[in-house]
């Protein structure tokens, strides 16, 4: 197998090494090894099914598209949520400010001008 399952076993299994799990899936361990191996996931659920779905894929020629196929997907995912992201932002537009501070600025003065009135009255 290539380094491509030691990037997807790498999180971080500080119990067993992660050549030792690709020897594993290969079935190239002797027996005791092998055993420890499959304490080790017993133990462990999560590295359980992860080791399981990687014995099921069909061929292991078939892994390094399969892992190409999940980087794209997740990519593409990345990318949508970043545009979303992207349109809800305001826009860094001078012209929205100013019109903003503008029509505070009317509305301030407007409140000016009434009191004067009120009071004048």
């Amino acid at each position: 197998m290539n380094n491509d399952l030691l990037n997807i076993l790498s999180g971080g299994n500080k119990d067993i090494d992660n050549q030792k799990l690709q020897d594993y899936l290969d079935g190239k361990l002797p027996e005791a090894e092998r055993h420890e191996v499959e304490k080790w996931m017993a133990e462990h659920e999560f590295a359980n099914e992860a080791v399981e779905g990687l014995q099921e894929l069909s061929g292991k020629k078939n892994l390094q598209a399969y892992v190409d196929s999940l980087n794209k997907e997740l990519n593409k995912h990345i990318q949508q949520k970043k545009a979303r992201r992207e349109k809800r932002r305001i826009k860094e537009n001078p012209w929205v400010y100013l019109a903003i501070f503008m029509i505070l600025a009317i509305a301030v003065i407007a409140y000016i001008v009434i009191k004067k009135l009120q009071h004048a009255q």
